[in-house]
């Protein structure tokens, strides 16, 4: 199958594009001109690794520029084309409402424009997130989108406006399958992640404090989930549902269906990294402000939201299609599995940062 991707050399399309070559496609990789060098070193990895599968060629361009910036290329490609996979978003919960926008709601609509041109689509597989949910008050499922919620930030507004683009599109005839992940943390057999943002802030804040260590919590801590996923999972799940025909117009959530409460987790992570954690009561507001006062903290005010978090998720259509599909061969594992290969990936690579690619 001819593949066009965009996302590379992200988090989760770098792996993705790894499995849909190693399954023998062909995939040609939308990249912006700065991560070209990076593209290339990692398209090269995979090609050595699946020198007998399909092919990854790399095409220049952008997604929010009109034809995606392809130039003269976007007729071949288009009739070329097969399925198209849409990743690329800004994944950074402190982006802009302007850079939210143009990135992820705009450039969801350039990539979906692209796949109406595309003569032999059969599919348009899409990358959203649990979150478009923002703070839902309850169980969020599969078959939720708008439902009146309020959203903690841009990233939550914009990515739920690029879901809804998206839908209407189906409504409208686009063979498309929607992915929902929830917060996705490093490999769960290797700890690999490409950036610490999300449960690493709190996972550094611990590693930095010695063996007593103080984490700041919000409200009651056993009331709420943080619902998180390893990208081998995600990825795992993605490359399987895409290749079933009777996903097509069907929502997933990637996500835990036992999820962790805030308590469960800061006890994994204290487990981990050989810590006893000392819970101490704080009011989101005044922690924000300190974060946002004192950088050199290291954790994103905005991350708080997601530890008082109203919502949860149900992903009975995932567990379901994947049981089917893989006899259970592919299930997200339980966090305490695969936590400390998080804790040793982290001591192992103290020079990884926050930062999105944008």
């Amino acid at each position: 199958m001819s593949v066009f991707l965009t996302g590379f050399p992200g988090f989760l399309g770098s792996a993705l594009t790894e499995r849909l070559v190693a399954r023998g496609s062909d995939v040609t990789c939308l990249v912006q001109p700065k991560y070209r060098r990076t593209a290339e070193r990692r398209a090269r990895k995979i090609e050595r690794a699946h020198a007998a599968d399909g092919e990854v060629e790399l095409v220049g361009g952008d997604i929010t520029e009109a034809d995606l910036e392809l130039g003269e290329a976007v007729e071949s490609l288009q009739t070329d084309t097969e399925a198209v996979y849409h990743l690329a978003a800004v994944y950074d919960l402190a982006v802009s409402r302007e850079v939210g926008m143009a990135v992820n709601v705009e450039g969801t609509k350039n990539v979906l424009d692209f796949a109406d041109g595309c003569e032999n689509l059969r599919r348009f597989q899409y990358v959203s997130t649990c979150y478009v949910s923002g703070r839902y008050d309850g169980t969020f499922t599969e078959n939720h989108l708008v439902e009146g919620q309020r959203f903690n930030n841009y990233y939550e507004t914009t990515k739920y406006l690029a879901e809804v683009a998206v839908q209407d599109r189906m409504k409208s005839g686009l063979p498309a399958t929607i992915y929902r992940p929830a917060i996705v943390v490093g490999d769960s057999e290797t700890g690999e992640t490409q950036k610490y943002d999300g449960p690493y802030y709190l996972l550094r804040w611990l590693m930095r404090q010695p063996g007593v260590a103080v984490a700041p919590v919000l409200g009651d801590p056993t009331a709420y989930e943080v619902n998180v996923v390893p990208r081998n999972f995600v990825v795992d799940a993605i490359a399987e549902l895409s290749r079933l025909d009777e996903s097509v117009g069907d929502v997933y959530q990637l996500c835990d269906p036992n999820s962790l409460t805030v308590d469960e987790m800061l006890r994994a992570f204290g487990r981990a990294t050989g810590k006893r954690v000392v819970r101490v009561p704080t009011p989101k507001g005044a922690l924000k402000r300190v974060l946002s006062r004192f950088p050199e903290l290291e954790i994103e005010p905005a991350t708080l939201d997601y530890f008082d978090h109203p919502t949860s998720y149900a992903c009975e259509n995932t567990v379901a299609a994947l049981e089917t599909a893989t006899g259970g061969e592919i299930q997200c594992p339980a966090f305490g599995s695969y936590v400390g290969n998080l804790v040793s990936f982290v001591r192992e690579h103290p020079e990884l940062t926050p930062d999105a690619m944008v």
